[in-house]
């Protein structure tokens, strides 16, 4: 039986290779038969647990019950009818929900089908309102695989490879990484470098008065979870109203619930101009959308902004119950970031691979070292984690400028005992990985 099962894997994987290109990379060779909450099923029949999220997207597990049935509910209404056709309630229901979250005041909304599309959205909308031609991102940052998206996201390979030329107008200033930042600056004085690094950009590249956008992830999700300092976050904001720039607050991976809050920069006490969602929005269904100030939104001319499938009836009735989920959820996923939060710090004690620690919420990391005082990144090392958590049943994924960072994105839902579990495999793995290394 178990031979069986096991040429039946061998089977599907040579099918996917056979028809799928090599461009489209999977993580693991697992095929997933079946998810509840946060545990899924290979086509073995194994189970783990998983703490990849779908990249972020499965925030409150799984199938959430009260997603599944709106969604059967739906689809014994209409399927598509298309929002560039006609109106229909779930669409506007789910821009009325999201301006009341919204960190912003009086946000209208659009929705589209991707985080990239969102993000380009973001800065199409921007360019309509300042006319201006220019956008900045920064260093170590992940927008998207559309070609404006991929021009925003700050690390080449793999994303950038063969792709080039890139589209115009774009430019690129460092985030504060603090971790990585040269010895002897305190997190203030590294925010300060970032926000001199933008300034250089005005005198050297764009003026300010050409910029149209700065498009900022509060947290950096491809980037390994790094977090800002408070006061280069304020500064930002700042630096945007002065010189007349919409700041862009791009909320795909750190939205909807996954710090503990609904929106990462809530953290920050500061209001942006555009956030733009998706991943988690949806609750497993794909939807994204732009939120912001009613004076920038209807800067384009209509027409200009949307989409076939945009806002799509489906993902739009799954998003407005995974809201309402989100929002009952988030003193659990406080609760929950603090568990973490205590694990972590007790693996940086216990093992020397471990460098750093950060994230906020339900959106927490390692990163991994060869050595803590050279910070030489542990690439190796953390790809070695990852597959003996794997083998131990846990699912977690990698990230970060050097491949270096091990990454937990758990449903903010997931009891605190079957988190502790999860977390009992990784320091395990941690510890074994570094035994292995000193032999």
């Amino acid at each position: 039986m178990a031979g069986d099962k096991v040429r039946g894997s061998e089977r599907l994987l040579r099918e996917r290779n056979e028809v799928i290109p090599r461009s489209v990379r999977t993580g693991t060779d697992l095929f997933v038969v079946r998810a509840e909450g946060h545990t899924l099923w290979d086509a073995d029949g194994r189970a783990y647990t998983d703490l990849t999220g779908g990249i972020g997207v499965t925030s409150t597990g799984h199938r959430p019950a009260r997603v599944v049935k709106a969604l059967k509910d739906q689809i014994d209404r209409y399927l598509h009818v298309c929002f560039m056709v006609f109106n229909y309630e779930p669409y506007v229901e789910l821009a009325k929900a999201l301006r009341a979250v919204a960190p912003l005041p009086g946000g209208k909304s659009a929705f589209f089908n991707s985080g990239a599309e969102a993000v380009e959205n973001a800065v199409k909308i921007a360019r309509a309102y300042t006319k201006r031609p220019g956008a900045i991102s920064f260093l170590n940052s992940f927008h998207g695989r559309t070609l404006l998206t991929l021009s925003l996201t700050g690390k080449y390979a793999p994303y950038k490879v063969g792709f080039e030329p890139f589209v115009p107008h774009v430019y690129q200033a460092p985030y504060p990484y603090h971790y990585r930042c040269p010895p002897g600056h305190s997190e203030s004085e590294c925010g300060d470098r970032a926000l001199e690094g933008i300034e250089a950009v005005f005198h050297s590249q764009a003026p300010a008065d050409k910029v149209a956008a700065i498009v900022f992830e509060p947290v950096q999700g491809e980037g390994g979870f790094v977090v800002p300092p408070r006061d280069f976050v304020r500064g930002l904001r700042t630096l945007c109203s002065d010189h007349g720039i919409v700041f862009v607050d791009d909320e795909v991976q750190a939205g909807m619930g996954r710090t503990a809050k609904m929106f990462a920069i809530e953290h920050f006490g500061v209001e942006p101009d555009l956030v733009t969602t998706a991943k988690a929005l949806g609750g497993g269904l794909p939807i994204s959308g732009v939120t912001g100030r009613p004076e920038i939104m209807d800067a384009p001319v209509p027409g200009s902004v949307g989409g076939t499938f945009g806002g799509n009836p489906l993902s739009c009735v799954a998003a407005l119950e995974n809201l309402a989920l989100i929002k009952a959820s988030l003193p659990a996923a406080e609760r929950l970031g603090r568990a973490i939060r205590k694990r972590l710090e007790e693996m940086r004690e216990a093992h020397e691979l471990v460098g750093d620690v950060r994230g906020l919420g339900c959106m927490q990391a390692l990163e991994l070292v060869k050595d803590r005082k050279s910070k030489e990144p542990a690439k190796d090392e953390t790809k070695a984690v990852q597959n003996e958590a794997r083998e131990n049943g846990l699912l977690v994924l990698t990230a970060g400028w050097h491949d270096n960072v091990i990454r937990l994105l758990p449903p903010i839902t997931m009891p605190v005992d079957a988190l502790d579990t999860a977390l009992d495999v990784l320091g395990a793995a941690i510890g074994k990985v570094e035994r292995e290394r000193r032999t």
